[in-house]
């Protein structure tokens, strides 16, 4: 199943995205509609109202209360820049605001001058969760999502603690939809991640290159904090990003960045320079 936050009539509303329509789930957004215990019943079984013709997507997830995000993660990149395989995931993390719908605008902010491309398999949770076994994580995702974490290279080195160059209001995809764990479009070891800018293909990968799977990631991540339904986790970015490019190559006003993952869909956002 396809799950997703569409906007209608001033608010937004959970749906279900079948080949023509999307059903109404009775939640104004998923991460309310995850909450229930049985969401994976309901959502097969709702019949509400539907919405046809051009869908306008709000982030999958429109207020999670967590968003966690991985760097180092995808073991051909790290091998190519002559590093050591990462014996533990590296975490920082991302507010609500900073996310938005799979065909809004990305903001690029006026403080920046470095804003970056990063593609990403991004993993919902739809179960609480704590101290976790492998099992136990794989259990509790809910399902996979398109993301790209737009990163501002020169705030996220002025130290070396990464946030402040991840989490510029308005300026991270999430979407369109959030593709169940069930599903067989998804069940594949590894899936195609490619992200485009302006036409040209800047990164290309598998997800199979995990270092860490979504599995590992949800049990490790449930160690340290309680997972509940709605929170993502950003799984990490594989090689081809601007700022590794000699010259260094950043997102420019207009620039149109494309988001795709193989069974599961894409982003594709119209960069926009902040005006103040």
């Amino acid at each position: 199943m396809k799950l997703a936050t569409i906007r209608v009539d001033g608010t937004t509303r959970a749906v279900r995205i079948d080949d023509d329509k999307a059903v109404d789930l009775g939640e104004n957004d998923l991460v309310a509609f995850l909450r229930h215990s049985d969401w994976a019943t309901r959502a097969a079984a709702a019949d509400g109202r539907t919405y046809e013709g051009a869908l306008d997507y709000a982030p999958v997830v429109v207020a999670p209360e967590k968003v966690v995000c991985v760097g180092l993660n995808y073991r051909t990149h790290i091998l190519e820049m002559g590093r050591e395989l990462p014996s533990h995931p590296t975490l920082f993390s991302k507010f609500a605001r900073a996310l938005v719908g799979a065909y809004d605008d990305v903001t690029l902010p006026a403080a920046s001058t470095q804003m970056d491309w990063e593609a990403e398999l991004g993993v919902v949770i739809g179960a609480e969760v704590r101290h976790a076994d492998t099992e136990q994580a794989r259990a509790a995702i809910a399902g996979y999502t398109v993301l790209n974490d737009v990163t501002a290279r020169d705030w996220q080195y002025r130290t070396t603690q990464w946030d402040q160059g991840k989490t510029f209001e308005a300026t991270t995809p999430i979407g369109p939809w959030m593709v169940t764990a069930d599903d067989p479009a998804v069940s594949a070891q590894g899936l195609n991640l490619t992200c485009e800018v302006d036409g040209d293909t800047v990164q290309k990968a598998d997800t199979g290159d995990l270092v860490f799977d979504p599995a590992t990631l949800v049990a490790y991540l449930s160690e340290i904090v309680t997972l509940v339904p709605g929170d993502v986790i950003a799984t990490g970015t594989p090689g081809g990003v601007g700022h590794a490019r000699k010259p260094a190559r950043y997102l420019q006003d207009g620039s149109l960045l494309v988001t795709r993952i193989e069974g599961i869909g894409e982003t594709r956002n119209t960069c926009r320079r902040e005006t103040r």
